[in-house]
């Protein structure tokens, strides 16, 4: 099924530098997003990747454009309404992981779901299973200085998954990793998207995971010149 899932529509975003200069960082880039798929944004440095993840996720907004969820402009909902949206649809991974360092891996994976008005018991069990998926067994009570880079990025992918979202949005996810953790995490993504149906939108320099992808969107200069 080619379902589209997110429809971006001419997004624009600009920034004033320490000069009050405006640089325009996205120009007009519309693109869709298909369901159960990885979707992968290459380019180079400073092609406007992270811009546009952070605008398809909805935790930026843009100068002009919308980005639809199926129907939805997910821009015309008030600041708290956006915020809630993300956290029941968007799974978010960083290339630094960003776990809380006075939680173990399972209190971690289970605060998303206890945001969202879940119970401690119900939100404990459903970390266990995901962090079980994720190869984390018998980790699921260290704390994350206890853990090796690559065992606190799958955390931070379990947590992603915590409230399961409709698509995760990974930014440069194995950019701190090791050739061999970073070849784990994608195949980890792959089994995720084939065990969850879920949908993956993910910035990276990683030809790896480039070969991986269902799709590949090129940017340049904060326009799109493949997709």
């Amino acid at each position: 099924m080619n379902d589209k899932l997110i429809t971006a529509n001419n997004l624009v975003k600009s920034y004033q530098n320490n000069k009050k200069i405006k640089l325009e960082v996205l120009k007009s880039v519309s693109l869709e997003i298909i369901a159960n798929k990885i979707s992968v944004i290459i380019g180079a440095s400073g092609a406007g990747k992270s811009t546009l993840l952070h605008l398809l996720a909805g935790l930026d907004r843009p100068d002009s454009g919308n980005v639809l969820y199926n129907e939805l402009d997910i821009f015309n909902l008030s600041d708290d309404k956006l915020a809630h949206f993300r956290n029941k649809n968007v799974g978010l991974v960083f290339q630094f992981h960003h776990l809380l360092p006075e939680f173990t891996a399972l209190e971690n994976v289970a605060i998303p779901q206890m945001i969202e008005g879940k119970a401690l018991s119900e939100s404990s069990k459903k970390a266990k299973k995901l962090l079980e998926s994720v190869g984390l067994t018998q980790r699921v009570e260290h704390k994350p200085a206890e853990l090796s880079g690559g065992e606190q990025q799958r955390v931070a992918v379990a947590r992603a998954l915590a409230n399961d979202p409709e698509v995760i949005f990974a930014d440069e996810p194995t950019g701190n990793l090791d050739s061999a953790n970073s070849d784990a995490i994608h195949n980890l993504i792959v089994e995720l998207r084939d065990k969850f149906n879920k949908t993956f939108v993910i910035v990276t320099h990683n030809k790896g995971l480039v070969k991986l992808a269902d799709k590949v969107f090129e940017m340049k200069d904060g326009s799109l010149i493949q997709s």
